[in-house]
């Protein structure tokens, strides 16, 4: 009987057609950073426990997956102890260990350990995947990939409007069709202060950043579980309901919040953000979101979410600014920014609206077909001088019949096949066929080089 076999819900196998097309969103917005002048990084896949916990807020905790001590885990747990009302207890005892949730809070431990080795500003890219213990869903999943740039040691706001141009950049080369939605944390907890519930700013920012996903209604329904005051809800609901454009909401807020300082100091920092981009344009739509939130507690400034405008989907990139984040590992007053790309959606978008070029499914440039031994010792001749000048190539591994070759050549998209047979050995000839096309010519052997550095 055969063993059935399987993977985790929430995670997935990609083939070589998949990687091709995911190694070219990778690529291009590695490219992308480094023209920036930021630096690669890269940190475990696991981390103590005492790292991650708490900087994601109560729900980013549930969501952490928990790696079991190594050897006899249960060693330090007495059975009496064992019972449903202390899980998070007898969790602390057999688990010291787990896998991130992102980059940014690594990223924070990193720049602590690493801080005498360190010039700031330091300017770090991340590619690496992530887990979250998450129910499985159309563009969710429990593993996936993320795409973080950050500069820490620096409080400019510069760096929130250098962020938006690599973001403009990113989904410009993509071809995709996006709006930069941001906010900032210090509106938001302006906005606490105003309708007099400023020792709730957490759960209200929980809550407001469902909005896209649940709607308003159970958004009120939230607010009200945690303690809302009906008054203070009905000071909220302008905030929320009300679509404005971003001048209009700059006026709206300058109203609202003007005896809030904090939320002044906000929205000056939304308007200088602002200032860059009209000098400086982007060519993707910015709008100012009142409703944007991003729930990580970690977030003190300037927040960013950027959408699909052509695919029902969530966020495929977001970040902000920390300013006490490092502070939480014992180094103060470093102030960081950051946004991070949500690799598998942006592979998501791509697939649905065919973005992706023609050339990523291609494995090689060339098949040499096989004819036996003699024939093969000159097509691996040839296909070194390929290589030496990039070209990639490959010979099919043993004689076969032709259709069988041909067949393998257009099941992995090779363009151009190579047959050099008995009558091209003699006459130092090859016949180069155009798959595509269904063309074919013949060219001396000295040339083929030369011929396909003007194909490709």
């Amino acid at each position: 009987m055969a063993v059935q076999v399987s993977i985790p819900k929430g995670t997935r196998d990609f083939n070589p057609t998949e990687m091709s097309k995911r190694n070219y969103i990778f690529d291009n917005i590695k490219q992308i950073f480094k023209k920036y002048g930021y630096q690669a990084i890269e940190t475990p896949a696991m981390e103590n426990l005492s790292t991650l916990l708490g900087k994601y807020g109560d729900e980013g905790d549930k969501l952490l997956f928990k790696i079991l001590n190594s050897g006899n885990y249960l060693g330090k747990l007495e059975k009496t102890e064992i019972s449903e009302d202390k899980i998070s207890e007898i969790t602390n005892l057999i688990s010291e260990k787990g896998l991130r949730y992102d980059l940014t809070v690594p990223f924070a431990r990193y720049i602590v350990q690493h801080r005498n080795e360190i010039s700031f500003p330091f300017k770090r890219f991340q590619i690496q995947p992530v887990w979250r213990a998450d129910k499985p869903q159309k563009g969710r999943y429990r593993e996936f990939f993320q795409c973080d740039v950050d500069v820490i040691g620096s409080n400019s706001l510069y760096n929130e409007f250098e962020l938006m141009q690599i973001i403009d950049d990113v989904f410009d080369v993509l071809d995709l069709n996006i709006t930069i939605k941001i906010n900032n944390r210090k509106i938001l907890a302006g906005i606490a202060e105003a309708i007099g519930e400023t020792d709730k700013f957490a759960p209200i920012t929980v809550a407001i950043d469902k909005i896209d996903k649940a709607g308003i209604e159970k958004v009120i329904e939230e607010l009200k579980q945690n303690g809302l005051t009906d008054s203070a809800i009905e000071k909220l609901k302008p905030v929320l309901e009300i679509k404005r454009n971003t001048q209009e909401s700059i006026v709206f807020l300058e109203q609202m919040l003007e005896n809030s300082q904090v939320g002044i100091q906000g929205i000056a920092e939304i308007k200088t953000v602002f200032e860059y981009i009209n000098k400086f344009p982007v060519k993707s739509a910015v709008e100012l979101d009142l409703s944007l939130a991003r729930g990580l507690n970690y977030y003190t400034g300037a927040i960013f979410e950027v959408k699909s405008n052509d695919v029902e989907i969530g966020s495929i990139c977001g970040g902000g600014r920390y300013d006490d984040l490092t502070a939480i590992f014992g180094l103060k007053d470093i102030s960081g920014v950051g946004i991070s790309f949500g690799a598998d959606r942006i592979y998501d978008v791509m697939s649905q609206l065919d973005k992706f070029p023609e050339e990523t499914n291609i494995s090689s440039d060339v098949l040499f077909i096989n004819f036996g031994k003699t024939e093969e010792e000159k097509c691996i001749e040839i296909a070194n001088h390929l290589r030496k000048n990039g070209i990639s190539c490959e010979i099919f591994p043993q004689k076969a019949k032709m259709d069988k070759q041909f067949k393998y050549a257009n099941n992995k998209n090779i363009p151009y096949v190579i047959v050099i047979g008995e009558d091209e050995l003699k006459n130092d000839t090859a016949t180069i066929k155009n798959m595509k096309a269904g063309t074919q010519s013949n060219i001396e052997q000295t040339l083929i080089v030369d011929e396909f550095k003007k194909l490709l």
